[in-house]
Formats: C-alpha cells, structure tokens, sequence
C-alpha cells in the first residue's frame, strides 16, 4: 500500500498526539472499564460477548474476535472505511487541529479544487433529483409509480437516495446555474451537455440511481429511462471524470462495506437494481459491478474489506464464459473466488424478490462452489469426448490455477482438477511451472520499494512456518529494541561500547542477508533500521503511529498478545523469569532457531523443486538444484553444531 498524503509530518504528530483512543473509540461503542482498560461488543463483528478491547495506555484497540486491531486512526479507517488521509482529516477537525499541508504545485491545488467542486455539484443533483421524485406531479406519477410497480419498497428508495429528472430540457441545469453552480463543473461532472444549442440535461426523463464511493460521496449517477421511445438507451450512467472513474467504483459499496466485513464475504452482482433487492430482503454484504466486465481496481476495493467473494450469476452460458477472465483476475489478486449459478430465467433482482430472506440466504450457502471446480464443470461440458478440446481445457484450467499467489491454495486445486479431468497431477504442475515462469519474466525488477519516505508493504501472504519466531524478533524490537544486551569492545575507542536489542537483531539477520518473510515484518525491520539511530526514537510510539495501517495494525496486535509468546518460550525453556530479565539468554537462541526453520524451508523447497524438475523433464535444472541443495546442507550442519551448543531442539 503506497501512502502519499499532502498533510505536513507535524500536523500528522498533533492528530496522533490529540486522538485519544479511548475518546475515539467511545464515540462509536459502549465501553466499560475493566482494570486498566476497556471492554465492549465489537463494532466490526456479530457478537454476544465483548471481546472488543480499548487499552489508552498503549492507544490501542484490539478485537480478540475477529482480530481486529489498530490505533485511534486505524479505527476510523476500517469503522468508516476512510482513506488514511481522509482519517487524519476526520480527527483533525474532531480535535480542532487545523490541517497545514505541504506545498501543492498549481497544478495539484486547482486538480483539488475542481474535485471538490465537482462533489459539491453532485451532492447538489441529488438533492434535486429526489425532490423532483417525492415533490412533483410528474415525479410521483411516473417515476415513483414505476419504482412501486418494480418492488422497489420506499425505505429502499430512501436507503439509495433513488431520484427522477424531468422530461423538460434543461431542468436541472437551468436550477443549478440560477443557485450558483459553475457551468464548467455541470459539463465535467457530466450532469449537463454542451452542444451548439447550449447546455441540457443528460438525465432527462429517467429514474436516477445516485453512485457513492466508499465514503458515500455522490461522485456519479445512473439513469434509467422512462420513455418508451426504442431508439433511447435503457441506462445512461455518467461520464468518466476528475471524481469518478468505472473501473474503481462499486456500486453499493457505502452502504455494503459494514456487513461486509462482519460477513467476511461480498456478494459481486451485475446492476442497481440487484443490490436493492438483495439489500430489502436484508442481505447487505452486496455490491454491483454496474455492468463492466471486474477489474483489478475494483478487486482490490473488495480484498480491503474481505479476501472472501461470491460472484452471482443468471443462467446466461454466453455471459458466464465472458466473465471467465474477471475471475482469473479475483484468484491472480489472492482472494478466494466462489460462484453461483441462478436458475434458468432468473437474475439477482427477480430472485431476491421471489425467495424470502431465509430462503435467499440458504440457498446462496448450498449453491455456491469454489471457480475452478465451477470453471472445469462448465468447460467439460463443452469440451465432451473430443481429445483436442479437453487439451484447450487443461490449458484454460491450468492458466487460471496458475494465477493464484498461494502455493498451498494451488496444490489443493492442482489435487481437484486432476481427479475431475483424469490427468496425472505431474502433469498439471509442469504446465503450472512454464506459465508462472513466464510471468515471473514479465515482471519489473524493482516492482516494491518507497513512496513518500514510507516503506511500501506488498500484499500479505501465508503465514510462513517460521512467522511465530519472526513475530517474537519484532516484538523485541518493539518493547526492548533501545535497552542494552551487552558491551563489546570497538577499535579506536575508549573501553567498551554498548549493544542494544535492536541492534543485534538487525546484525544477526544482516549477517546471513536474512530478510524477514512476512512482508509486514520485514517493513517494520527496515524501518527500524532507518530510524534506531535518531535521536528520541521510541519503537512502539514510532510504529503505533505509523502511515501505513497494516504496520499500527500488526504492531497493535503483537503488543496486545504478550502471551502468544509463551508458545515459543516453552519450546525452548520453561518460563521462570521475565522477558526483559531473560534477554540476553533468550534472544540469541531464537536467532539461531529462526535461522535453522529458514535452513529447514530452503531445504524444502530444494526437495520440491528438484521433483517438480524431474517430472518436467529438466535434467540441466535438476543438477542447477542439487548443487544448491549440497551448499544448504553444508548451512545446515553448521547451524546444527551452534544449536547444540545452546541445547535448542
């Protein structure tokens, strides 16, 4: 996640410095006290019993639920699903901080200008488009009747801010420009036209279905007409623009992303009036992508909410097939993909209006099948007894099983297709290994890196058998990072200088070029690396705050489980004194025990590779891994020898 926000770094410490957590919090759950912290019901999950803590010492909260954790920003981040930037405004204004940003070119203070501008004109037209539905005879007796006669149940109406623009020409651009509103802003907001004849209504004569973002900023809209004129388009929908862009919009994101995150899983239909229908009958984990064909933009919005989908669709053969692509691309994201298939002649909005809500829910959990299966099942048909056929099928399965970052996820599939397809799964992992080769081809080095001063964190990724030995290398990091573990002599000094924790984890894992496997450890270990030396640095303050909220959140969440650690402790000992008592003891053999597991992982992978070659048909790679498992190996021995010597298993 790249963070690239105009707010100056000393008015992001005075928000941080003013938003008490327990004050923010407070705001939006009932909280009681419960020795030095604070227990409630978590606002992001359905519970009975509060497992939603509040610690204001730490300024953190945590959800040992769901898991969800964080500091006062992070909290208005996923409770009102802002942007970081956006958060930090949210707080400043609460907490009266005014917002100094850094220098903006010309070029960025007039782009921001006409984006606010353009909100306030949208919010604007919905205004008017809803008094023109409830206020106006033509409103009422057209457009109204029509959302009665669709099902469409008032509270619905209200719910999604539905409106109607009148027939006549000009209407609301002839109100809009007697009550101030740029023309300029009319036209690239596309709520106007501009011809020869001057400017006129785009919407006229439709029923309007306003688009908000995430944050429920109008930022389009679309029209569906009410003229039985065969020559005019059914749906009209807004022009790109400055605050709206297709391929990043979701319809019904603002009002899903709640239950969405509760859910743990989105619903993915095709229209507005899907979402409606879904959402009366009290299924609200529903978003639509308004006819586009998915994309990766749209994706991402989802995997910030869940890595959970389940993609509705008609019995339209056609329709699926070419929707196959949009899917590849949810797996090629890491989220995990199912689908479900609607009876013959239904589609989302006249299925949710002809099933009740209990109805509708069970068969969406009975139905519902993961995409390669529902992919391999589809194409088979097709496909039958012809051997060409089957082969474009192995090929297309493949390709899409080869898109999935998670190497565990691919061999279950891997292990599926070959029984639905009766190939051998050797088979299956040759093609597999050719396509993600070329892909890996395809890629730019230096794809990851720094934006702004702020280590970039790459999508998460599974955790890794030695995740709990990193965990407890970062906590240290946190907690003891500045606190002396030892004295050593350094030439051209006088007498002895001091060694910190921090400093000799980054050496050891410096040492042997050790980077940290889980993405968001590793960012926090080089950013620690940048920062120990300056002066005042206080590690768990440092990253409780930090702009990326995958860090906070990670941070949070290892310095509200202290106990997680006693996992690891009884491994290695019995726990009889404290952390900090211990260290000098303790740290060093979880180096070395950290450093075997990467030892053990290479070690593994060489044994995959080199079967994964020999079943390709690879000699010249065979003898290249071979070779390096030898030098591993070598590693190994050495490794074995030091933790002897400590007595580690």
């Amino acid at each position: 996640m790249y963070i690239c926000v105009m707010i100056d770094q000393g008015t992001v410490e005075k928000i941080f410095d003013a938003a008490d957590i327990l004050d923010v919090v407070s705001g939006f759950v009932s909280l009681k006290k419960r020795g030095a912290n604070y227990i409630g019901l978590c606002p992001f999950h359905n519970e009975k019993t509060g497992s939603f803590n509040v610690s204001p010492a730490r300024g953190i909260y945590k959800c040992f639920g769901c898991g969800k954790g964080g500091n006062a920003v992070n909290f208005i981040m996923e409770h009102e699903q802002m942007s970081y930037a956006d958060a930090l405004r949210y707080l400043a204004a609460r907490y009266n901080i005014p917002v100094e940003e850094q220098e903006m070119s010309e070029e960025q203070r007039r782009e921001r200008g006409e984006r606010e501008s353009m909100l306030v004109v949208s919010a604007y037209a919905r205004e008017f488009f809803v008094r023109q539905l409830y206020h106006t005879d033509e409103g009422r007796g057209i457009a109204l009747e029509y959302l009665r006669q669709r099902g469409i149940a008032p509270v619905m109406i209200e719910k999604f801010g539905l409106g109607y623009c009148p027939e006549a020409r000009d209407a609301l651009t002839t109100e809009a420009l007697g009550k101030g509103y740029k023309r300029e802003f009319l036209v690239k907001t596309g709520l106007s036209i501009e011809n020869e004849r001057g400017l006129f209504d785009r919407f006229r004569a439709r029923v309007i279905f306003p688009v908000q973002d995430i944050a429920g900023k109008v930022i389009a809209f679309g029209g569906r007409t009410m003229s039985s004129d065969k020559k005019l388009a059914k749906y009209v929908n807004s022009p790109e623009s400055e605050i709206y862009h297709k391929s990043r919009t979701l319809y019904g994101i603002y009002f899903a992303k709640r239950s969405i995150v509760q859910q743990d899983r989105c619903i993915l239909v095709e229209g507005y009036t899907d979402v409606i229908s879904f959402h009366a009958k009290g299924i609200e984990n529903v978003v639509a992508s308004s006819g586009t064909s998915l994309t990766v933009e749209q994706i991402r919005l989802i995997r910030r909410l869940t890595p959970n989908v389940t993609i509705i669709y008609d019995g339209d053969a056609a329709g699926i097939k070419a929707s196959l692509r949009g899917i590849d691309l949810v797996l090629e994201e890491g989220l995990n993909a199912r689908v479900l298939l609607l009876p013959d002649g239904e589609d989302p909005d006249s299925f949710a209006r002809g099933h009740s809500s209990l109805e509708l829910s069970e068969f969406i959990a009975r139905e519902e099948t993961d995409f390669i299966t529902f992919k391999t099942r589809l194409l088979l048909k097709d496909a039958g007894d012809d051997p060409i056929e089957r082969a474009r099928l192995i090929t297309d399965i493949v390709r899409s099983i080869a898109k999935i970052p998670d190497a565990i996820t691919r061999s279950v599939y891997v292990r599926e297709t070959a029984l639905q397809l009766e190939v051998e799964e050797r088979v299956l992992y040759t093609e597999i290994l050719k396509m993600r080769r070329v892909s890996a081809e395809r890629v730019p080095a230096g794809g990851g890196g720094e934006h702004a001063g702020v280590t970039t964190v790459p999508v998460a990724v599974a955790l890794s058998p030695c995740d709990l030995e990193e965990r407890v290398l970062i906590r240290y990091l946190l907690l003891f990072g500045t606190l002396e573990l030892y004295e050593e002599e350094a030439s051209g000094e006088k007498g002895p200088r001091p060694v910190s924790v921090g400093e000799f984890i980054i050496r050891e894992l410096a040492e042997d070029d050790l980077t940290l496997l889980n993405p968001v450890y590793n960012a926090i270990r080089e950013e620690y690396h940048r920062q120990h030396v300056s002066s005042g640095f206080i590690p768990a303050r440092h990253f409780i705050a930090y702009p990326d909220e995958r860090v906070s959140v990670v941070v949070a969440d290892i310095l509200s489980e202290p106990y997680e650690l006693s996992k690891l402790w009884n491994r290695l000992e019995s726990y009889v004194e404290s952390e900090q008592m211990k260290l000098a003891e303790f740290l060093p053999k979880v180096i070395d025990n950290y450093k075997m597991r990467r030892v053990e992982m290479l070690t593994r992978e060489a044994d995959g590779r080199i079967l994964e070659l020999q079943n390709g048909d690879d000699p010249a790679g065979v003898v290249d891994w071979i070779r390096k498992k030898q030098a591993i190996d070598k590693i190994r021995g050495k490794l074995s020898l030091r933790l002897g010597r400590t007595g580690v298993k």
